[in-house]
């Protein structure tokens, strides 16, 4: 045998059709896809054979057949139409964030996400939390907010599934062909790869860096798969989420701490560090050295400033959602930091813990963003809730419910999830330029203008390709598991286009209860089995490697869809991505989703199925709290607390099985003599109108920009840019926490068990006595609302009040308020002081608050 020597020859564009490389490399196209159909223009079958993947297209495509495409009168005209969108939208001045913030315009807000969901061809993603980057970067690119992103370049992604014969989840890791996507190698001066460098303990771990262009967003992946590194080291960067929790410090310890190295070597100086949840937070860490380092000052004063930069968002519903590293594994990668640091190993070790005396056995990467993060937040309305109630804790002096998290709901980057079809039936009938404003509800009021027969022909051909899909997907499954080609064609042959096709899609995790419709064999055997009115269930999902439990629920589903009288109506997808997502979520007439309330944070699968006119049947959990209207969907269960899980499900699975009775079934059907529901259509117009818009990223992040990102720029930029003014805050806590406990509230006023009528107010006084704290540090409130049934107050209004006499002598001073009382009941009120800044972000972040222990006669 011979040995041979490598040469790759590319083909080379003609300048005519030039631009198709830049345009390539500029993930711009994921949600431009007009200019993908050039592809299929020039070579349809290698576009398909090269994975839809524009760079490897182009570097296969025969110099013949570019040729022909550049001298091809009807090519060049949508040639020049695409480059012509493309330059417009690159090289625009006049976006959201210029008109919005234009004296921020040249400022840099830096995202740090573990993973990203771009496209089909980048796996560098497990689910929800990826896809959510991944739109978070495109709707910035949108409006014309300049970030840059961080991330890591796992060069085995995330794994693919295949489900043998059992039902069995197995997992199979492939190498990402890196020189056949649209990534470049970072450079440095002098023309070299750029590498950074992190401390590990005893070495150096060694990073090269890779750029990929989304639209107008750079983002940056960390590669430790390099010859500068050890072969463990070599591994830290391979797979997401792999390996076991050394190996998650260690990559987590790249993404944060790496990734500012990274934006410093770069040259850029962020005025916003945001950490898409917690495995980026060791970055708060980096900065505060660095800060240290740089202008000489003491951990608190670096602390305050890095608070000042930083926002943090959560999306876990439950304690164990955070990463809780041993103390043990701290101590190995971090006993040369904190003395870097000026503080002591326990004071270390307590910034990722709940305030406690001795220390605990964890260190939570929550904790430690949300002690330090200047803004935090949430992912839906009942989300934010739900976190303030479970991280009350780290500020134990503050009301739970008023904890010091906000929320932002999460959205979808529509144009990304549109059907081809949807979105060309939208540019038709939406007021012009759409896109640029789609977050505004009056964008959407067109949505009934638009022809029964036009949306439902538009939907009917998503679902015929769905359909396909699922056939292909089913097939080989069985076919690789050894089932007969008769067997196979007598499941596959009964999808029905006609037939009310409800999905379910999502990763397998037990509290997403995916088996929840079958919690009653007998109710949904007769449902599905309803030869008038047929009914097809379609599920799809990965469960993690290491989730046991996750993957019993894909192999009951499997063995499910194998008995005699499921057979053909319940199909199981293997190898859930964004491709097969993108069929599903605008094939289906019904978007399922059973989780148990209230564990789902935020949800988006759903969103996504809106915006193409899917209807959502869900719990009332995450965004659908906050996206249904009673006209939109259907709910399934109800707010109520229940005493176990068992009565939970039984509640929830009979829900599912009289809704769909009662109302899904029933209205679907409901056909004219053209095969339409008219009440059907009515629902996927308002599903649309309603929530396509609203649950946009646009719509997102203009709120992170609006609450979080320019409200901290802004106080950075007048106040924490100058060294002076934050030693002296600093000071001014101190002496704060030193005195807070001498501060004295007595009521002057008598309104206790008084009787009112509704639409009156009462005026109600206290004396406040500040033993060395000024008055101007303090705002004093009443604290008011209903008393509940435990004897608290519910439905909380926090009124100001006004300083009505001072005696500066005795350092006494009365302040009074009005309490307006609009409707009838039981109502109680009390006073309460809380710090008073100009450079505080949110008061409860200083943990002190001072509450009314006495009454005057």
């Amino acid at each position: 045998m011979y040995i041979f020597n490598r040469i790759m020859v590319n083909s080379q564009l003609p300048k005519r059709i030039n631009k198709m490389v830049e345009i390539a490399n500029n993930l711009w196209w994921s949600w431009n896809t007009e200019y993908l159909r050039l592809f299929r223009k020039i070579d349809v079958d290698l576009w398909e054979a090269s994975n839809k993947n524009p760079v490897k297209f182009l570097k296969a495509v025969s110099q013949e057949k570019l040729e022909d495409a550049a001298k091809d009168a009807e090519f060049l005209k949508e040639y020049d139409s695409v480059v012509e969108n493309y330059e417009a939208y690159m090289n625009s001045k006049n976006t959201w964030f210029t008109k919005q913030y234009s004296d921020y315009k040249n400022d840099v807000i830096a995202y740090f996400s573990a993973e990203y969901g771009l496209d089909q061809i980048l796996p560098i993603y497990s689910g929800g939390l990826g896809i959510l980057s991944g739109d978070h970067l495109k709707s910035a690119s949108d409006l014309g907010i300049p970030l840059v992103a961080v991330g890591l370049l796992y060069k085995n992604g995330y794994f693919h599934q295949k489900i043998d014969e059992n039902g069995n989840q197995q997992s199979e890791y492939q190498n990402l062909d890196i020189y056949n996507l649209p990534m470049t190698i970072v450079k440095d001066e002098n023309g070299e790869d750029l590498v950074i460098n992190i401390k590990m303990p005893k070495r150096k771990l060694y990073l090269k860096v890779w750029q990929i262009n989304v639209g107008r967003v750079k983002l940056y992946l960390l590669d430790s798969d390099n010859d500068l590194n050890n072969p463990e080291d070599r591994d830290v960067t391979l797979r997401l989420y792999g390996g076991d929790q050394e190996m998650r410090i260690r990559q987590e310890i790249v993404l944060g701490m790496g990734g500012v190295n990274l934006l410093k070597t770069l040259g850029l100086n962020p005025v916003i560090y945001h950490m898409n949840e917690g495995h980026s937070a060791f970055l708060t860490l980096e900065i505060i050295k660095n800060i240290i380092k740089e202008k000489k000052v003491s951990f608190e004063i670096a602390k305050d400033i890095t608070t000042s930069k930083t926002v943090f968002t959560t999306h876990t519903p439950v304690p164990a959602g955070n990463d809780i590293f041993p103390i043990a594994l701290i101590e190995k990668y971090f006993k040369d930091f904190w003395p870097r640091l000026g503080i002591s190993r326990e004071e270390f070790l307590k910034l990722g813990m709940k305030p406690c005396d001795a220390l605990q056995p964890g260190f939570n990467m929550g904790i430690l963003a949300l002690k330090i993060a200047g803004k935090k937040n949430g992912v839906s309305k009942l989300h934010g809730e739900v976190s303030r109630e479970l991280f009350g804790e780290v500020w134990p002096d503050i009301a739970a419910d008023e904890s010091p998290i906000t929320y932002v709901t999460n959205g979808i980057h529509t144009c990304s999830w549109l059907a081809p079809t949807i979105k060309e039936m939208y540019n038709k009938y939406l007021m012009p330029y759409w896109q640029d404003n789609m977050h505004e509800d009056q964008v959407w009021e067109k949505v009934k203008n638009i022809p029964d027969d036009e949306l439902w022909k538009a939907h009917l051909e998503r679902k015929v390709k769905l359909i396909g899909v699922v056939k292909e997907n089913v097939t080989a499954r069985l076919r690789r598991n050894g089932m007969r080609y008769e067997d196979i064609n007598e499941i596959v042959s009964k999808l029905n286009p006609n037939a009310l096709t409800i999905g379910f899609a999502r990763r397998f995790a037990t509290y997403k209860r995916a088996t929840l419709i079958f919690k009653d064999l007998e109710r949904i055997t007769q449902i599905l089995n309803d030869e008038e009115h047929p009914v097809q269930l379609i599920f799809a999902g990965k469960a993690h490697p290491a989730d046991k439990e996750g993957q019993d629920l894909i192999r009951y589903i499997h063995e499910i869809s194998l008995m005699p009288q499921f057979k053909g109506k319940i199909f199981l997808l293997e190898n859930y991505s964004i491709e097969v997502s993108r069929y599903l979520i605008s094939g289906v007439d019904v978007w399922l989703n059973t989780p148990r309330r209230p564990m789902e944070a935020s949800g988006t699968s759903g969103q996504k199925a809106a915006a193409n006119g899917v209807i959502n049947f869900s719990v009332l959990d995450g965004w659908w709290a906050e996206g249904y209207n009673g006209k939109n969907g259907w709910p399934i269960g109800s707010n109520i607390e229940y005493p176990s899980y068992e009565i939970q499900d039984r509640a929830d699975s009979e829900k599912i099985y009289e809704t769909l009775e009662n109302k899904i079934i029933p209205i679907y059907y409901e056909q004219d003599k053209n095969k339409m529901s008219r009440r059907w259509l009515e629902i996927m117009k308002e599903t649309i109108a309603t929530n396509a818009g609203r649950y946009s990223t646009a719509r997102m992040l203009v709120d992170y920009s609006d609450k979080l990102y320019m409200p901290l720029a802004k106080l950075t930029k007048e106040n924490y840019n100058d060294l002076e003014k934050v030693t002296e805050y600093n000071s001014w806590k101190n002496e704060l926490y030193t005195n807070w406990k001498d501060i004295e509230i007595t009521q002057e006023s008598n309104a206790d068990n008084v009787v009112i009528d509704a639409g009156n107010q009462i005026e109600v006084k206290c004396q406040v006595k500040l033993p060395n704290i000024d008055v101007n540090s303090v705002t004093v409130e009443v604290y008011t609302g209903r008393i509940s049934h435990v004897g608290s107050l519910e439905k909380v209004k926090v009124i100001p009040m006004k300083l009505a006499e001072s005696n500066n002598e005795e350092r006494k001073y009365t302040f009074v308020a009005k309490i307006d009382f609009v409707t009838g009941g039981n109502y109680g009120y009390t006073f309460r002081i809380m710090p008073k800044n100009d450079m505080i972000l949110d008061s409860e972040n200083l943990n002190l608050v001072k509450w009314i222990e006495q009454q005057n006669a």
